[in-house]
């Protein structure tokens, strides 16, 4: 693993790579074969473009937006690898996760597809409208404490209470696989990239988004963007080792988990630079996006933006693929009735 670092200004955080072993890893193929798999239970969603972030900017920006796929969100594309590649007596014990919200969902509707069980663990901070969508999937929910901790623990109550099989959320490489489909569309769609950026969490969707830029245009520059209070990837990077995240409470919810070993090392392999952004800065790129694109997303949805206010002259003059990752805000606090 890497014990080194340079640090750039403004929280940009590329690390000096070291030997990383590549046996193991998630490859361009799989990617590709994740594609062929979930075709059927998935959509190819939307590039969009944006006059307004384009001009404020000064870049060209397509915006990927998974906030209209499946489930809303782009865990719909690793759940659905996840649970399609399972054996048939695997699949028959039911399948089980711990989430706060998308992959919970995702999870939940991978296995409706399939007609098994599923077992969702969630933290009771978790979204109603997250909590209520995996209800409407037919899952079993399972409150758990809203830390790490409680999370797996639960998870691993309730593996050995059913039986079922564990679909990670995103420290396993058919979920990597799966969410690496989303770069996949986005590149070969707009394919003279210069730059490609998602939110960082767990880190599935970073490592299947850069195991597909690195495949199909190799110059190209990977950055994840995570909560300023929630920055362990960024650390982690720097120190060379995987870091807690200290159960940091960000409006963006689905960014509280931290790094696996997985993830962490696709991070490594394939140069991935990380930014952060504050919570101020996030709650304004949801509005921004609500009010200049008229769509609907989710504050971890949008870091990235997040992001380019904070410090736009990174992405001056480039062509900018983002992945917008989800659009399940709960609009309850919004509505104002008489």
């Amino acid at each position: 693993m890497p014990s080194t670092a340079w640090i750039w200004p403004h929280g940009f955080y590329p690390v000096r790579m070291s030997a990383v072993p590549n046996g193991g890893l998630v490859s361009l193929d799989d990617v590709r074969r994740a594609a062929e798999t979930i075709r059927p239970y998935i959509h190819s969603t939307p590039v969009l473009t944006s006059t307004y972030f384009n001009s404020r900017f000064s870049a060209d920006i397509f915006f990927k937006c998974e906030n209209f796929q499946k489930v809303g969100a782009f865990k719909a594309r690793g759940a659905c690898n996840a649970v399609f590649t399972l054996d048939e007596p695997t699949a028959q014990r039911g399948v089980a996760t711990h989430s706060s919200g998308n992959h919970a969902q995702a999870v939940a509707y991978a296995a409706r597809l399939r007609g098994i069980a599923a077992y969702i663990v969630m933290p009771t901070s978790a979204p109603d409208v997250k909590r209520n969508a995996v209800r409407d999937y037919g899952a079993a929910i399972i409150d758990c404490d809203p830390t790490m901790a409680s999370r797996e623990q639960t998870l691993l109550d309730v593996i050995d209470r059913t039986g079922a099989h564990a679909i990670p959320p995103y420290n396993d490489k058919r979920v990597i696989a799966g969410q690496g489909t989303a770069a996949l569309e986005l590149i070969n769609e707009v394919p003279d990239l210069d730059m490609i950026m998602t939110p960082v969490g767990g880190g599935g969707l970073m490592s299947g988004t850069a195991v597909a830029a690195r495949g199909l245009r190799p110059q190209m520059e990977i950055i994840g963007v995570e909560p300023e209070i929630a920055d362990d990837a960024r650390r982690s990077l720097i120190v060379g080792n995987i870091l807690p995240s200290g159960d940091p409470m960000t409006v963006a919810d689905g960014l509280r988990g931290m790094l696996g070993e997985i993830t962490f090392r696709h991070l490594v392999e394939h140069r991935v630079q990380i930014r952060t952004a504050g919570e101020v800065s996030i709650k304004a790129a949801v509005g921004l996006v609500l009010e200049r694109m008229k769509i609907v997303v989710e504050p971890s949805a949008v870091v990235t933006i997040a992001a380019l206010i904070e410090e736009p002259s990174f992405v001056l003059g480039k062509r900018i693929g983002i992945i917008v990752t989800g659009g399940n805000l709960d609009v309850g606090p919004l509505w104002i009735g008489s």
